[in-house]
């Protein structure tokens, strides 16, 4: 009797072989492949809020969180050859611990998924209309660019690119793995540009300072800045397609991670150096929140030419402007413009097909697979999410979003430490074509680094996945426990179904989407 519900291994791994991947990523691709995935949203659209957190201190969050993803990645590498499937947590978990924990992971990537394409869109909205100030002299009224967090009525730009990526979804069109790389060359461009004339502008008195809210002021900027390095999986689940995986996943991993968190730090060390980075406190000196409606009246009364960073939400384009380069700014501006709806139209990819595949597991409603007759895509998940999306991010601010994000980022990340040990416990045997290196070390501190981030998350984050992990236990005991092709004994999986939608393409043209099929 399967009390727990797991889903045969033997049975996801049979499907698996019917994929065929060819080896062909070396080292080099896997590093290319794991910048193009992790390099540009967060740090465009999170410098800021780290920022009011740590001050200066944040580039020790930035190598806190590095180190997490790290030990993580290696964590996920082994599963991610063992069950190629579709290089998700989900598929994991429910190989690993059985249904109901499965559900859990399905559940947080969900919400990880949506929640993290509101963030992006709401940091859009900020560059755009910085953008549109800057180059049309049109300057929108604030009521319809803030949420109700900032004395704004609704975030109008980040809800119509929002629709407008949905819409491009259901009707099925898919990016280009050209135009996708030509996007991530963007954002590395724009930000070379800005570690070139920032840096050399640095001074050191602005680095003091350097922890003005101490160790945990730091830890908690890591626990949002975490957001800029999630993208590593594009490495992860391409453990099938590599040759020598052991050699070259590890280089793969550490090596786009270790060049990230150079780059990333480069970024900071300019915004500090040359501009400033001290948090902006309250009318008694107390500390304030990043996305609260104090800091938000603080802010106000601030001209744009002595707007502090945390204040700015272009933060690097400000900082452009206001170190004697504002026509770079506003271009540097411009490029986030143009590759940042590309990251939300990834991350709704992503979403609709976690829960596709849940749905044709039977955990959720049939209804949500309908697959659109002309256009053969997902419609009705893919509208959900659409709005689901639309809604967050009119009403609430880029760091609160990336904070919630997270939290189902590190549920699933956790439960990926704690599968890899307990299947080297039960399935000693199995082959794996990766093997994570010091596994007893490098799982469990894994697993304490995302309780650590996790930990201190905003108190608000961590109810809102709460709540959501409640809401979807409940519906899980009401509909899905009976329902499940498990509990029915079916044993098919799903997820090499021939129209179950397909994930993002990889960042480089000539390469096949990691773990799964092509878009």
């Amino acid at each position: 009797m399967n009390t727990w519900r797991i889903k045969s291994l033997d049975a996801i791994l049979a499907t698996a072989e019917k994929k065929s991947l060819t080896r062909s990523l070396g080292a080099f691709q896997l590093t290319m492949l794991g910048i193009g995935g992790i390099i540009g949203t967060g740090i465009f659209v999170l410098t800021a809020e780290a920022a009011q957190l740590a001050g200066p201190g944040m580039l020790i969050s930035f190598v806190l969180s590095a180190l997490v993803c790290g030990l993580a990645a290696l964590c996920y590498a082994e599963l991610a050859a063992m069950v190629p499937v579709s290089g998700s947590a989900y598929t994991y978990s429910y190989a690993t611990f059985g249904e109901i924990l499965a559900w859990v992971v399905g559940w947080a990537l969900v919400l990880e998924y949506a929640v993290a394409a509101s963030a992006v869109a709401v940091g859009w909205s900020g560059y755009m209309v910085g953008v549109v100030q800057s180059f049309a002299g049109i300057t929108v009224p604030p009521e319809l660019v803030n949420g109700p967090y900032a004395g704004g009525i609704v975030n109008l730009p980040a809800v119509l690119i929002s629709l407008a990526i949905t819409w491009l979804l259901v009707i099925g069109t898919k990016e280009s793995a050209t135009v996708n790389a030509v996007l991530v060359a963007v954002k590395v461009v724009a930000l070379a540009a800005f570690v070139a004339l920032a840096v050399p502008m640095a001074q050191a008195d602005k680095f003091v300072p350097f922890l003005p809210l101490g160790v945990t002021g730091a830890i908690s900027a890591a626990s949002i800045i975490f957001f800029a390095f999630v993208g590593f999986d594009a490495v992860s689940t391409a453990a099938e397609e590599t040759k020598d995986p052991q050699k070259n996943i590890p280089i793969g991993l550490m090596g786009s991670l270790v060049i990230c968190t150079i780059f990333y730090m480069l970024v900071g060390a300019g915004v500090i150096g040359a501009y400033g980075a001290q948090p902006v406190s309250g009318p008694n000196g107390e500390a304030l929140y990043p996305g609260s409606l104090e800091l938000a009246k603080q802010c106000a009364g601030y001209a744009e030419a002595t707007m502090p960073v945390v204040c700015s939400k272009e933060a690097l384009a400000h900082v452009l402007r206001m170190i004697g380069y504002p026509g770079i700014g506003n271009v540097l501006g411009l490029a986030a413009g143009f590759a940042l709806p590309s990251v939300v139209l990834m991350m709704m990819f992503a979403q609709t097909r976690v829960f596709f595949v849940m749905s044709r597991d039977g955990l959720l409603p049939a209804a949500l697979s309908k697959v659109h007759p002309k256009y053969r895509t997902p419609h009705v998940v893919t509208i959900m999410t659409g709005v689901g999306v639309a809604i967050a991010a009119a009403f609430f601010p880029v760091g609160q979003l990336a904070s919630v994000s997270n939290g189902g980022t590190l549920c699933a990340f956790f439960f990926v430490a704690l599968a890899i040990m307990a299947l080297r416990r039960s399935d000693p045997g199995r082959r794996r074509v990766f093997r994570t290196p010091a596994v007893w070390v490098v799982a469990p501190m894994a697993a304490l680094g995302c309780l650590l981030l996790f930990a201190f998350l905003s108190i608000e984050a961590q109810l809102v996945f709460f709540g959501w992990a409640g809401i979807g236990l409940v519906f899980y005991f009401l509909y899905g426990r009976t329902r499940s092709n498990v509990a029915r004994g079916v044993t098919e999986v799903g997820e090499l179904s021939p129209d179950v939608p397909p994930q993002g393409v990889a960042p480089l043209p000539g390469i096949h989407t990691p773990g799964g099929k092509d878009a």
